[in-house]
């Protein structure tokens, strides 16, 4: 399987690309500082110096290009402001989604985040709540697509060690962390189970193995 990944240079993202790359798949990264390069080969990618925030829709297409699957694992990240928030956690997202409309890769994961539905809270933080906001747009652009997406919204992330145990369902699960490495393997396992096109799921550490969480929502 040849996958492409948005935000190639992200934690998640790297180490999906240590995960794809033990399994044999190829990967190849969207990076937007060159000097990110070492880190994304040295995880088994090939990087590909694309912005998304400034590139145009014919060229991420063209990365995309014989692809068999996607996955938009960028964010603006902590400490951004609101614009960037806007132009790569939802702006990013949308103009990914359409490069994948354009080169037919039609197999496409997003990474969002738990707590969508607090958006339009008054409680919570504003400069949290634009970021919510970016990923509901982001969350809906994708399901307004014909293409056979999955929603995956993690809990709060940690970087401990794999436990290769988590809780994986519907929204608004009891709130839980679940570190990134763990986020990364169900991303791979979700690449391989096609039951679970047009689902959105979150996932928390818990007690299930991986495998057998994603069988379980099917």
């Amino acid at each position: 399987m040849r996958v492409v990944i948005a935000g190639g240079h992200g934690q998640i993202a790297l180490l999906l690309e240590q995960q794809l790359a033990t399994r044999g798949d190829a990967a190849t990264a969207l990076v937007r500082n060159p000097d990110h390069f070492g880190d994304v080969q040295e995880a088994g990618a090939v990087p590909v110096l694309c912005d998304l925030e400034s590139a145009d829709l014919d060229s991420v297409a063209s990365y995309l290009n014989g692809a068999d699957a996607a996955v938009f694992a960028a964010g603006a990240g902590a400490g951004s402001g609101a614009a960037r928030k806007d132009t790569v956690d939802y702006g990013a997202a949308a103009l990914f989604a359409s490069a994948c409309v354009e080169a037919g890769v039609r197999r496409v994961l997003q990474v969002s985040t738990v707590g969508i539905e607090a958006a339009d809270s008054a409680s919570v933080d504003p400069e949290f709540a634009v970021y919510l906001k970016a990923k509901k747009l982001a969350e809906e652009d994708l399901r307004s697509r014909d293409l056979d997406w999955t929603i995956l919204r993690p809990g709060p992330l940690v970087n401990d060690a794999p436990t290769g145990l988590v809780t994986l369902g519907a929204p608004r699960l009891p709130r839980a962390s679940v570190t990134r490495a763990d986020v990364a393997a169900v991303l791979v396992e979700l690449l391989s189970t096609p039951g679970t096109v047009g689902k959105t799921l979150e996932v928390t550490n818990g007690e299930t193995p991986v495998g057998e969480a994603v069988r379980a929502v099917l």
